[in-house]
């Protein structure tokens, strides 16, 4: 989370950064290595598993980063304070949360997981273009409230979604320990996802500001561009459902006639 201050190619962020990839790689390790392991590597034999997590962590790292640097959006360019930033992000937690426990289900049973989970994307990508594209002095009623409501749209259908898709790929046995695994990825992909995009709206509001732009121009620019590279990351994410978690229908059979099975018999 230092990179934003320190820079991604720091002494204090390459060295910080090589001991977390070491105890990662240790944690690995020890994981295959023992005989009644936390975390089972072979859940991640499963390629649906495997690939919902890298959903997780791509779409989480959009969203946290969006709440957050919309946070410092709304503070520091347009002067809103901590109320009326709470209940401009109202819409995006009322949607979802309407879909997430009421719509999405229905949705699901009748069009699929995955239909519905690339549906989902494809309008949280759209609604972060449409806040990285505003104006500096954005109007909220005209340019965060719809957009916004996208968003959750957007997450409201992919979460709920991309959890069943998940789970389908285990055994019952170990849909807890891949819930976990999900939720945990979800959580870490989101921190890093934050460190990132915070480091490229620091770094670009540093650099406008050295152009001799306006402190709010500059800091808009700098969130604006994050938002566009979350934008970014859910269309890679839509990718990988498109390519690896979308599952085909098996070829019909043709089942013989009555007269048929009357004969073999």
């Amino acid at each position: 989370a230092e990179s934003s201050v320190y820079g991604l190619a720091s002494t204090h962020t390459l060295v910080t950064g090589s001991m977390s990839l070491v105890l990662l790689v240790a944690f690995i390790a020890r994981q295959a290595l023992a005989s009644n392991p936390i975390l089972p590597l072979r859940l991640f034999a499963s390629r649906r598993l495997a690939a919902s997590n890298a959903v997780q962590a791509l779409m989480s790292s959009a969203f946290f980063g969006f709440f957050f640097l919309g946070s410092l959006d709304l503070e520091r360019v347009l002067g809103y304070g901590p109320m009326a930033i709470g209940l401009a992000f109202l819409p995006v937690a009322a949607v979802m949360a309407a879909f997430s426990i009421r719509f999405s289900a229905q949705l699901i049973g009748r069009f699929g997981p995955v239909a519905v989970l690339a549906v989902g994307q494809g309008v949280a990508a759209v609604s972060l273009a449409m806040l990285a594209l505003g104006p500096t002095d954005a109007s909220y009623a005209i340019h965060f409230l719809f957009p916004l409501a996208l968003l959750g749209l957007g997450g409201g259908l992919s979460f709920p979604a991309l959890t069943i898709i998940a789970m389908s790929g285990v055994s019952p046995a170990d849909a807890g320990m891949a819930s976990g695994v999900l939720n945990t990825t979800g959580q870490v992909g989101g921190a890093l996802g934050l460190a990132v995009l915070a480091t490229l709206a620091g770094w670009r509001t540093l650099s406008l500001a050295g152009d001799g732009a306006a402190t709010a121009v500059a800091l808009a620019g700098g969130y604006h561009l994050a938002w566009l590279a979350g934008a970014g990351a859910v269309i890679a994410t839509l990718t990988l459902v498109v390519t690896v978690l979308r599952v085909r229908q098996p070829a019909a059979v043709e089942m013989p006639n009555a007269d048929c099975c009357e004969a073999a018999a």
